[in-house]
């Protein structure tokens, strides 16, 4: 299970940011064919470089259709993707500004506390997850441009999401561990106090 997790959750974080690579690469090329559209049908080159402009737009420059969607449906993926990896690594956003001056055996146990409530909001967060999967694969819903099922975006996110609740099970069984044993366990990006 040491090994398992950390490599589930490195290999879902680098899935992810494969994903949004992607995506941004899209919204690029989205941006610019649309720029350039804007461009050619603007007066300067339909007056002065008519065919010029006329054969760029035969090209079929402009905005990539349904980049939308996939954006939408990518970052959703990404979130869930990336937080395996920030669960492991207590990468969370904390505010410590009254826990800093208790001892660090009193801070291991707020720590586990508060990753035990955070493995919960997350299986919440998934368990809804899986019923919406379940709602547009019931209704046949699609996309309105690339006409692709819903629920393939809720599928892709729900996986994600699966890493993401056994990740945050083990660290809190992980943080409980530490609490009663007074050492670090798991990984951390921050100073212990």
């Amino acid at each position: 299970m040491h090994r398992l997790v950390p490599f589930l959750a490195r290999s879902t974080a680098l899935l992810g940011g494969l994903v949004l690579l992607g995506l941004i690469l899209l919204t690029t090329a989205s941006i610019i064919g649309r720029s350039v559209n804007k461009l050619m049908h603007g007066g300067f080159f339909q007056d002065s470089m008519g065919g010029i402009s006329e054969l760029i737009l035969s090209t079929g420059v402009g905005e990539i259709n349904g980049n939308y969607e996939l954006l939408e449906a990518g970052v959703a993926f990404a979130i869930f993707s990336f937080l395996p990896i920030c669960q492991l690594y207590g990468s969370h956003a904390t505010v410590d500004v009254f826990t800093s001056a208790l001892p660090q055996r009193a801070t291991r146990w707020i720590v586990f506390f508060w990753e035990a409530v955070l493995a919960a909001v997350i299986l919440l967060i998934v368990w809804q997850l899986f019923g919406g999967m379940e709602r547009y694969i019931r209704n046949g819903q699609t996309t309105l441009f690339l006409q692709f099922p819903v629920w393939w975006a809720y599928a892709a996110s729900f996986a994600a999401g699966v890493v993401a609740v056994i990740t945050a099970f083990y660290c809190a069984a992980m943080r409980a561990a530490e609490a009663m044993n007074n050492r670090q366990i798991l990984p951390t990006e921050h100073a212990e106090h």
